[in-house]
């Protein structure tokens, strides 16, 4: 097949085809999803999640800085990996649950910063007080499923989390958090 040929046949496909669509991303699988954090605690390094999450997105790779994404935890769900924590964590001092059942995050902005990497800006809110953020999000897109993997550190000191006798350096102040959340495409 010659040049003029092949030029030919891609225009040809281009005007029947039309131009290349993007990915719309909308509902997301909590059950194939994951929200997790680590941190230190007396020199060990310790690990947890939270199983039950609601996130909700529109997102559409054509349109990346009109995306709006959000999520609400239930603070009840966390997992610090024992019972004693998982009891304390619930308590007034660290999440105080039955004031503060959940902790929410509402975007505000979608930044594109190529390659299938954004900057995801948004409130994050947690036993009352809300803070600002950005998260850096790399979406991945395998067999028609949008996976948008991102992390983000969380002072625990900006929410008074493990505030009183928590507040010294027995735990760290830094609260690493991870999370994949997984959306079919549209």
């Amino acid at each position: 097949m010659n040049l003029a040929t092949l030029r030919f046949t891609a225009l040809a496909a281009a005007l029947v085809l039309g131009p290349a669509s993007g990915a719309e991303y909308t509902d997301v699988n909590a059950t194939a999803s994951t929200l997790s954090f680590n941190y230190n605690q007396m020199g060990s390094r310790l690990y947890g999640t939270f199983t039950k999450f609601v996130g909700t997105l529109a997102f559409d790779t054509q349109h990346p800085e009109a995306a709006q994404a959000s999520l609400t935890i239930d603070l009840d769900s966390i997992d610090p990996g024992s019972e004693d924590a998982k009891s304390e964590l619930r308590k007034p001092a660290w999440f105080n649950t039955a004031d503060y059942p959940t902790a929410t995050f509402q975007s505000t902005r979608v930044e594109p910063q190529g390659d299938n990497r954004y900057l995801i800006t948004g409130n994050l809110t947690l036993r009352g007080m809300t803070r600002e953020v950005t998260v850096p999000v790399v979406l991945t897109s395998q067999s028609g499923i949008g996976i948008f993997d991102g992390a983000l550190v969380i002072k625990r000191s900006d929410f008074k989390v493990g505030a009183g006798e928590w507040a010294d350096s027995v735990v760290s102040d830094d609260i690493d958090v991870r999370f994949r959340m997984v959306v079919p495409q549209h």
